[in-house]
């Protein structure tokens, strides 16, 4: 694996009755795998081979291949295995150019695709305005210009998932900058900024970190124009391996990806009371999580309410 162990506090949720708690956080040794990494995807995850320091209650590895589903809960090898999520991990190739990437959609997509970018044209004008930001110089213009588009977006508002604001991610975005290592995407209507893309870069992996956009845009697509859009320039850099989509499916997501790996964010515990009592009981609360969507979806609140998020109906 390409990163090392990060030893890191992970919050642990438990439900009494119609409350949700958060448990004292367990300092875990965590680690995600990366596309570069070549690890082959494992049939049965095995408690990793390092030493465990005393202060650490044990390992989070996440985006693990494997093959086939995962038991949630199960002992194995003196550590509590708990895989909280499995998910299909969605990727681009971009080792090829955008042409060779551009086939990959029957020409139904390309149509549609193409439709949408003039569509935006139009509205704007004739013409599309947008920019890429990468030198340390220009993040914080972009971070600015971002954060007024995450702010009013559905992932912030709902979700707590927007851009970070706070100083510290800034000075993290400005270092990743004098490095090389990041890409952000601004897409502009008069002036006016309606959609952010911002990419963090590791090891010729572009990482989908954020996307975002202005509700009151949703009727022109704003955010696949600008992903759209920045995929052919970064194609045409030739810079880059993947273009990694990380955690989570959605259509967006499935769009775009030329390949999918399943993948799973494993937790190897030590065995103790304590620790059994805590992820029976994030269990507990991530199944109690699972029937409410569950519920939502099949009485069709859960596209509703998504829906008029999307739309700025919900302040």
């Amino acid at each position: 694996m390409s990163q090392s162990w990060s030893c890191r506090p992970v919050p642990i949720k438990i439900r009494l009755g119609d409350k949700t708690l958060l448990a004292p956080e367990l300092w875990l040794q965590v680690r995600e795998v990366s596309l570069d990494d070549e690890v082959p995807p494992v049939a049965e995850p095995e408690p990793p081979t390092e030493a465990l320091p005393a202060d650490s209650q044990g390992f989070l590895i996440r985006s693990l291949g494997v093959v086939g589903r995962q038991p949630v809960l199960r002992k194995q090898q003196g550590f509590l295995c708990y895989v909280p999520s499995q998910y299909a991990r969605y990727y681009i190739d971009m080792r090829q150019s955008f042409d060779e990437y551009k086939n990959k959609f029957s020409s139904k997509t390309r149509s549609t695709l193409n439709r949408k970018v003039r569509k935006y044209a139009e509205y704007c004008g004739g013409g599309i305005s947008w920019r890429v930001y990468k030198a340390p110089e220009e993040m914080p213009e972009f971070y600015k210009l971002a954060r007024a588009v995450s702010r009013i977006t559905y992932q912030e508002k709902l979700l707590d998932a927007g851009l970070p604001d706070t100083a510290e991610f800034l000075d993290e975005v400005e270092r990743l900058a004098r490095e090389g290592r990041v890409r952000g995407f601004i897409l502009f209507h008069q002036g006016r900024p309606v959609s952010y893309l911002y990419c963090p870069i590791d090891n010729g992996v572009l990482i989908y970190a954020f996307l975002g956009y202005d509700p009151a845009y949703m009727n022109y697509s704003v955010g696949t124009v600008l992903q759209w859009l920045a995929l052919e320039h970064l194609f045409e850099e030739r810079s880059f391996r993947f273009f990694d989509f990380t955690e989570g499916q959605s259509e967006h997501k499935k769009l775009f990806a030329t390949h999918n790996i399943q993948c799973a964010n494993v937790f190897f515990l030590r065995t103790s009371l304590r620790n059994s009592f805590l992820l029976h009981s994030q269990k507990a609360f991530d199944d109690f999580s699972k029937s409410i969507g569950d519920t939502l979806h099949q009485l069709g609140i859960k596209t509703m309410v998504k829906k008029l998020i999307r739309s700025g109906g919900v302040k």
